[in-house]
């Protein structure tokens, strides 16, 4: 009988110091809630990418954000016509996405439609004369991004054209 309860405590013992060397492998092997989730507003057609929106997906890549793995892509295209950006904004509302990126006048539409998620611009022509932006420094809000002019460099342009 001594034997048999031996064997027992043994095989528990394997059985529980099994299971609790096992658990780390099950635990990473569940599924994540759920994968951050990025709008691309694009105001283009998708046939005629600009150079920069070629190269989004594949630095995305090389900076560790995969699709499917690590992030999951909404990508919209306006097909030029402005109406359709207060649309895809609103989607994206809905959708609850991470962040919005996007560039130039669909920025407004996003900024329009939330306040809440981050919406980050590749380009603005003036980011701050528009209302985008509170400052170029700080821009607060849920809005920056990078602008086309340097407002500071006005007076010194202006003082080059005199020298012409």
């Amino acid at each position: 009988m001594k034997i048999r309860k031996q064997e027992r405590r043994e095989f528990i013992k394997l059985l529980v110091g099994g299971a609790a060397a096992a658990w780390p492998l099950v635990a990473r092997a569940q599924p994540t809630a759920k994968l951050p989730i990025i709008g691309f507003l694009g105001s283009q057609t998708s046939s005629s990418l600009p150079e920069w929106t070629a190269d989004f997906l594949p630095r995305m890549r090389e900076l560790g954000w995969v699709e499917g793995r690590t992030v999951s892509f909404a990508v919209r295209w306006a097909e030029g016509h402005t109406e359709r950006y207060a649309e895809i904004a609103a989607e994206f509302v809905r959708l609850k996405v991470d962040v919005i990126v996007t560039a130039g006048p669909p920025t407004f539409a996003a900024k329009r439609a939330t306040s809440t998620i981050p919406i980050v611009f590749a380009t603005n022509a003036d980011p701050l004369g528009s209302g985008l932006v509170a400052s170029l420094a700080r821009p607060g809000g849920n809005v920056t991004g990078l602008s086309l002019t340097s407002p500071d460099l006005g007076g010194k342009r202006f003082d080059l054209l005199r020298e012409s």
